[in-house]
């Protein structure tokens, strides 16, 4: 039976597999491939953790367009993998996904800075997110 999982492993998941998309450089169908090998159990149809990854992988160059745009002193280039994609995937949420608040992407994007990096990046992570929100004026005011 397939397992279904709650928006913070499907965001995870997304880090780990954009992760990989970039140290590897495959296509995004032969990554597909692998995440279906490595997650077997999981119901990745019609899911979250596939919107996510679509979605970044699909808006990628005005992901990071607006990254290199809009944050002082750092380009995406220059960032740690997983805190690029990291931020890549708040960047995705904040600007595409309507039903999720900017506070919302920011809190998950530092929880996951702090699981897959250290606490270094995490506050790395929030001070871009939180530039991103101002600059973009992408405010919530929740």
């Amino acid at each position: 039976m397939k397992e279904e999982i709650n928006r913070h492993q499907a965001r995870e998941i997304a880090v780990q597999f954009l992760y990989q998309m970039d140290i590897n450089q495959n296509s995004l169908e032969d990554n597909l491939n692998n995440l279906k090998e490595e997650h077997p159990e999981l119901n990745l149809k019609d899911s979250f953790v596939i919107d996510l990854i679509f979605g970044v992988n699909e808006e990628l160059n005005e992901i990071d367009k607006q990254i290199n745009e809009n944050v002082t002193n750092w380009k995406v280039k220059r960032m740690a993998k997983v805190d690029r994609n990291i931020i890549r995937l708040a960047v995705y949420e904040m600007l595409y996904q309507d039903d999720i608040p900017s506070a919302v992407s920011i809190d998950e994007a530092v929880e996951l800075a702090k699981s897959f990096s250290n606490q270094k990046s995490a506050k790395f992570v929030n001070g871009v997110l939180g530039r991103l929100i101002d600059e973009l004026e992408l405010n919530d005011n929740e």
